[in-house]
């Protein structure tokens, strides 16, 4: 139950700010109200491996896509905090509807998700009536609507490899995911042109002058990354199976080659060894790239927002319905 009222001003600033814009006290001890806060309100923080540190470390749970699909999906909360951006939150309430979802702030998108605009691809999805559509989670809850299934970076092989190979695939939206599938399953699976600005930002001339200084280094790389960065990876996978590969590989050094956020998590994990990021094209102090949508969310407005309960996120029933099949379909095929 909300505990607090909020001025109507900043009620009515809400859609235009995306966040609560109110001044937190300096004498207020955020760390301490939030976790005052979730046991009074049931409150459950899932949070991706892209937020800022302050915030993966206060989350109930840090993970990929597939884990806080599947956290959300488990959950015995009242309230979902979801720090992330707004599909994650979308994907929530999809799974979730009498349940209540907020997003520190509504404006932290996605320009992955962004380059699928739905009336645009529900005629691309009309053109090729027989195909089936393979959505990549990253993506709205209009497109999720119009999907058969979707995947994450962590299952989107074993999902293309479940469909029966006289069906022919539309994969939507992320081209360079589409493109490394295409070579790992031999599947000839029709792409729209998307793309993750953070994952193309990879510059490789500047990665293949860092391994130069670093000959031992293992490359590791998400598949949303472009092809001549994925050729010279030592490994390929999701923010999870990253992790898990700087985990076991004997290896003392890994130049990392996705959103910087993961870093702490890995840091975490493998406090005795060497993470470098890899460098973007832009010329930027940490040589990394980072996702201004991620970064939106703050300490302070995930505090407020839990505080209280806004901003709320919002899907209506006919689309969160028809969201709804494809992602069971995908959370049952990667329980086997």
């Amino acid at each position: 139950m909300v505990t607090e009222t909020l001025p109507a001003a900043v009620v009515e600033a809400l859609p235009k700010k995306g966040f609560l814009n109110i001044p937190v006290g300096k004498d207020v001890d955020v760390v301490a109200e939030i976790n005052r806060l979730r046991k009074e309100k049931n409150a459950v923080i899932l949070a991706h491996y892209y937020q800022e540190g302050a915030i993966q470390d206060i989350a109930d749970y840090v993970g990929d896509s597939l884990g806080l699909s599947q956290q959300a999906a488990a959950t015995q909360a009242d309230l979902i905090v979801f720090a992330g951006v707004h599909f994650m939150g979308e994907t929530a309430k999809i799974l979730n509807p009498d349940k209540k979802v907020v997003l520190p702030d509504l404006k932290a998108g996605c320009s992955l998700a962004e380059s699928a605009e739905p009336n645009a691809f529900r005629a691309f999805k009309e053109q090729h009536p027989d195909h089936i559509v393979v959505t990549y989670i990253n993506c709205s809850a209009e497109i999720k609507a119009m999907s058969d299934i979707i995947c994450t970076s962590a299952n989107a092989e074993k999902i293309v490899n479940s469909i029966p190979k006289d069906k022919p695939i539309i994969f939507a939206p992320d081209k360079n995911l589409g493109r490394y599938l295409i070579k790992k399953t031999g599947r000839d699976m029709l792409l729209w042109e998307g793309a993750c600005i953070v994952h193309e930002a990879f510059a490789i001339d500047k990665l293949l002058d860092l391994a130069k200084q670093h000959p031992h280094a293992r490359i590791v790389a998400h598949p949303e990354s472009e092809d001549h960065i994925l050729k010279v990876a030592h490994y390929i996978g999701s923010t999870t199976g990253m992790i898990n590969f700087v985990k076991n590989d004997p290896a003392q050094e890994f130049i990392i080659a996705t959103e910087a956020g993961i870093l702490h998590q890995m840091a975490k994990e493998v406090p005795g060894k060497d993470l470098i990021p890899a460098p973007s094209h832009e010329d930027n102090t940490c040589a990394c790239s980072e996702c201004a949508f991620m970064r939106m969310n703050t300490l302070e407005k995930l505090y407020l927002c839990l505080k209280y309960e806004l901003p709320e996120i919002q899907v209506p029933e006919d689309i969160r319905r028809k969201a709804l099949v494809p992602i069971q379909r995908m959370l049952e095929i990667s329980k086997s």
